[in-house]
């Protein structure tokens, strides 16, 4: 998603005095948080049922599992298998976002294939170029525009608008913060290798960079042209604001030079 991609982004204008530790962390954190909002599209967006059609894509999910367990290292079987789970998915009336999601971790990642590589790794760098340089760019370039007429202080004081960029700037560092602190409180986890307080919240600001789902999930919610232009003002707004205040704090709380290279 390009909410991962503007992030590391942000961190790498930091260049090497951020650990590898805190990129892995933000990548993981990113990982999981585009899961929550898919599945969430799944389960709220979808307005009527077809049994059949969850039927049949429980049956495709069915081979998927038994081609996984089998290690079948071969792609064919399971593309074929996944654009009748995606046909299926969007005959359900579940969004067909999650039949993408739910194919990728059938593709084996520990079993390889005549040459040495696991199909998951394999189609993961056959589809980098493709992602990076093709399919990010026409999205951005078509869902992130926000047109500049007619855009007044109303505008921008509107309660769409506003919520949207308050839920991305405050929601996503209160709640890591809140739920870290807790989680450490009770000892269930601990911050990333060498990184501390300071430089771990000026991370979770920078988990607010939205964009993908956040727009996603927004022109769902809304479908007149208003609302939806209030939104991708909400956005933009909420990802600059966390964006920028990330790297100040991170810029101020990280070391000069740093020898962290292999700290995981």
């Amino acid at each position: 998603a390009t909410d991962i991609a503007f992030a590391l982004g942000i961190l790498s204008l930091l260049g090497n005095r951020v650990p590898n530790s805190l990129k892995v962390c933000l990548v993981a954190i990113a990982i999981l948080d585009d899961l929550a909002a898919i599945m969430i599209i799944a389960f709220f967006y979808t307005n009527n049922l077809s049994v059949i059609s969850l039927i049949l894509a429980a049956l495709a999910v069915l081979i998927l599992t038994v081609l996984n367990r089998r290690k079948v290292t071969s792609l064919a079987p399971y593309i074929i298998v996944g654009i009748i789970l995606w046909a299926c998915v969007l005959k359900s009336g579940v969004h067909a976002t999650l039949a993408g999601v739910i194919l990728a971790f059938f593709i084996p990642l520990k079993a390889k294939n005549k040459s040495g590589i696991s199909p998951a790794i394999f189609l993961e760098h056959g589809l980098h170029k493709w992602s990076t340089f093709a399919i990010l760019p026409i999205f951005a370039f078509a869902n992130a525009g926000v047109s500049l007429k007619g855009l007044s202080f109303e505008l921008l004081m509107q309660p769409i608008t506003l919520g949207i960029a308050a839920g991305l700037f405050f929601g996503k560092q209160i709640g890591l913060m809140l739920f870290t602190l807790l989680g450490v409180m009770l000892r269930l986890c601990k911050l990333p290798k060498n990184v501390n307080w300071p430089q771990y919240y000026g991370m979770t600001l920078i988990t607010g960079v939205g964009f993908t789902m956040s727009l996603f999930i927004g022109t769902l919610a809304f479908d007149d042209y208003e609302h939806q232009t209030a939104v991708r003002l909400g956005v933009l707004l909420g990802s600059i604001l966390s964006g920028v205040l990330g790297y100040i704090i991170l810029r101020c709380s990280l070391p000069q030079e740093t020898s962290h290279t292999n700290d995981g």
